[in-house]
């Protein structure tokens, strides 16, 4: 058993300080830059420069596109009553309030605009992003689990955690399953598939969506449910919810991609 004692502050100067989830942020933003590059030079066009130059355009529209959708998803699918009372506090981003889904959304239209705009296939954008995105939500959860939030149910499992500013009661470490399921396992999963000789395009952002959907599933079940929205149906939380929604969208785009391979 632990017990938890770290600090959401990495450190402070007074006139500025860095949190570890603004670092988890940047960390996963640069990774997920260098990696993709990367990927496209060794994978898919090895001589086309510009390729490279469009997709650091890309990086842009995504650092927006996760900001604003994360927390638009956070308004509207977690506490769209308070924000509904309260608009002025939509823009306090710095107090915390972001969603994965909204973000996954907003990065979604975004990347597919992007796609239409400069002339690039769709999938190819998404088969990329899909590939470095477990990494951001790797570090992602660590934080979640430093700033001790999202905190999992009660639990006496010789791992758990006691989290002082919730209460005094040892609980599963879900922000680390999270991490493990969602960004390592994920990672290593996506980023096998993807190297394939025979791959198929669109295959990783359809898989990305379907196990998101099913690791994102079985941890809520060890992780507390939202305080101001509890459980539908007495055992479903948002987050299930939500990445039930994940998965349907994915077995759609793997029925399209097999459909259009079978007319090719």
């Amino acid at each position: 058993m632990f017990t938890h004692n770290f600090s959401p502050i990495l450190f402070d100067l007074g006139f500025f300080s860095l949190r570890w989830y603004s670092l988890a942020y940047i960390i996963g933003i640069i990774f997920g830059w260098w990696y993709g590059k990367k990927m496209i030079i060794q994978k898919f066009y090895p001589i086309n420069t510009e390729i490279n130059k469009k997709f650091d355009d890309l990086i842009t529209y995504i650092i927006f596109a996760i900001i604003i959708g994360g927390r638009v998803g956070y308004v509207i699918f977690y506490n769209l009553e308070f924000y509904f009372y309260n608009p002025i506090d939509i823009i306090k981003i710095w107090e915390g309030g972001m969603s994965f889904h909204g973000a996954l959304i907003g990065i979604i239209i975004v990347t597919y605009i992007f796609s239409i705009k400069k002339n690039l296939k769709t999938f190819f954008l998404l088969d990329v992003i899909a590939c470095v995105a477990p990494v951001g939500i790797f570090f992602g959860r660590v934080a979640n689990f430093i700033n001790g939030e999202l905190v999992g149910k009660v639990s006496n499992v010789p791992w758990s955690v006691i989290f002082p500013l919730v209460d005094m009661f040892p609980r599963h470490p879900s922000q680390i399953y999270e991490a493990v399921l969602e960004g390592l396992i994920l990672f290593i999963i996506l980023n096998t598939i993807i190297h394939k000789k025979k791959y198929i395009p669109g295959t990783c952002s359809y898989l990305f969506l379907i196990l998101y959907g099913l690791f994102r599933i079985f941890s809520e079940i060890f992780r507390e449910p939202d305080p101001q929205i509890g459980y539908f149906l007495g055992f479903l939380s948002l987050g299930m919810i939500l990445s039930f929604f994940m998965i349907f969208f994915g077995l759609i785009i793997y029925h399209y991609i097999k459909k259009r391979d079978e007319i090719r």
